[in-house]
Parts: C-alpha cells; structure tokens; sequence
C-alpha cells in the first residue's frame, strides 16, 4: 500500500473522540444516506434476529434498525470509544417511536479485528465507514467471520470523486490534504474473495452545497472528516496555499454557493453456506434418495 493511501488508526480515533461532542450537528449527509439504505431493505425478505450496526458512530441508525427489528438484538461498534459513549439509550421519545426499551450492546472496536464470536450475526450494516480504512480487506473478512450463513450486508461507503473539488483546489495529486478513498470495485473484489455471494453494488452523486470556503474546511472538522492519511502535511500548512485554494473554489459558486461532491457506493451481499471447511476440505452434501413406489 502506497503511503499516500495509509491511513494514520490512532489520528482516526483521536479525530472521532474529538469530534464525538459535535459530529450530530453536521451529519445530514449520513443521515440522508441511512434514510436511503434503510429504503432499500423494502424489498428484501429477511428478519435478523442479531444486527450489527459496524462503524455507528453515535447511533444515528439505530432507531431506523430498531423499528424495522423489533425483535431484532442490536449491537453497535465504533473505532471511537467517545462515540459509542453517546449512543442513547432507547427511553423515553426514542422508546415509544421504537417500540423497545432493551438498549443496544455498546463495543469500541476496530473493523479489522471484531471482539464477536464466529456466525454471530444475520445483519451487518455498515454506513460510512470502509471509506475510513486504507485497505477493505481485513475488514470485510471480519465481517464474513462474524456473520450466519444466510446473513446479509449492508452498507454504504464513499469513491474516488468524494471531495474532488477541495482536491483540485488544493492541487491534491499526492493525496497530502484530502486522502483517497477505494473504488467500488475494489469493494466488490475483496467482498468476493472472503466469501460473500454476488455483491450488488451501485453509485449516486450526491452535492452538499455551502456559503463559503471555510464553512465546507468547518463541516469536515466538526464531522472528524480530515485528512487521516500517513502522508498529511502536518500542522495548518502554507498560508499562501490556501489562499489559493479559496480562490480557486471561488470559481465553483454557483447561485450563491459552493458546492462539495460526494460519491457514495451501496452494496449488499449475502453469506452463502460455505463450499469448503476451514482446512480446505470440500462440504458434501448428502441428500435422503427418493422412496421407491411399491
């Protein structure tokens, strides 16, 4: 992995521990990305009995999981411990909307390295957050690990074009002030090689649009969105350059406002029964043969 493409794990935990006070305020792409995935399961038959919501931030989701699974047992997992700190408990307003007063388990963990016993789970979603890992590889074999033959996956994640107007302002061809993220169809190769069956993925652009330069570089702060990259300039860095960088956004506007792209990727896959064991050995199956008639 090129070292413009290396994500720094313990700055990503510090921006998001950070950010955890503030990040509810500026969620709307999130939020409106949820609202479409939840859309999505309308037309897909399967009634989990344990979800895992992986990469969940504060919550956001849950009461969207909670209303659809009922019966369902949640458990949500961050990298940011004082992210999953404010997970609400559901009481009160958010009890009665969802019909239950059980709270969900609470983890800190990363993605690549679940603290979940094998077949846990018959849910994973996921929203927003393989854009926040170098490499999907560990991470979507964790998430074969820890998933029921028959489970399915959700989720949504960012591409390349994510942010690509702040990148040309910045003159960002080595990746040093906005990092890059993985295309879809790497997503899709490393969902197949650790087992999952027939990925279905698909992409929509979504424009956020701001009042000004600093209102966008604000946004992604308060969100913990900066740049985790190993290769990040340290420090505010050149004055002169992001001067040079308003201006050149500058020439984006308009109808009064700048506008900020977002590639967002949806996919779901499912676990099918595995065709070999673990030492390699081929699953055979044995049907009874048919009663002879008499």
């Amino acid at each position: 992995m090129a070292d413009d493409f290396r994500l720094d794990r313990r700055r990503l935990k510090q921006q998001f521990d950070t950010a955890a006070a503030s990040c509810d305020a500026v969620d709307a792409l999130s939020r409106a990305i949820g609202e479409q995935m939840d859309a999505r399961l309308n037309g897909i038959v399967h009634t989990p009995q344990q979800v895992l919501d992986l990469g969940c931030g504060t919550g956001r989701d849950l009461a969207a999981l909670a209303r659809r699974y009922p019966e369902a047992r949640l458990t949500a997992v961050d990298l940011s411990p004082a992210m999953v700190a404010r997970i609400p408990h559901p009481r009160g307003l958010m009890a009665r909307l969802t019909g239950r007063r059980r709270a969900p388990q609470r983890v800190a963990a990363h993605a690549e390295a679940l603290p979940f016993a094998r077949g846990q789970f018959d849910l994973l979603w996921s929203n927003l957050m393989l854009n926040w890992l170098d490499d999907p590889t560990a991470a979507v074999d964790e998430m074969h690990r820890v998933m029921r033959v028959g489970g399915m996956l959700m989720f949504a994640t960012l591409g390349p074009d994510t942010l690509k107007e702040l990148r040309a302002a910045l003159n960002d061809t080595q990746a040093a002030h906005v990092h890059r993220f993985i295309d879809m169809h790497d997503i899709g190769d490393a969902l197949v090689r650790a087992g999952f069956g027939d990925p279905v993925m698909d992409m929509e652009t979504l424009t956020l649009t701001y009042t000004d330069f600093d209102a966008l570089v604000a946004d992604l702060r308060q969100s913990g969105s900066t740049n985790a990259s190993i290769a990040r300039p340290r420090g505010l860095g050149n004055r002169a350059r992001w001067q040079r960088a308003r201006a050149h956004y500058e020439t984006l506007r308009r109808d009064g406002r700048l506008p900020a792209t977002f590639e967002v990727v949806y996919g779901h896959a499912w676990k099918p029964a595995p065709k070999t064991l673990d030492d390699g050995r081929a699953v055979i199956k044995f049907q009874p043969r048919p009663a002879t008639p008499t």
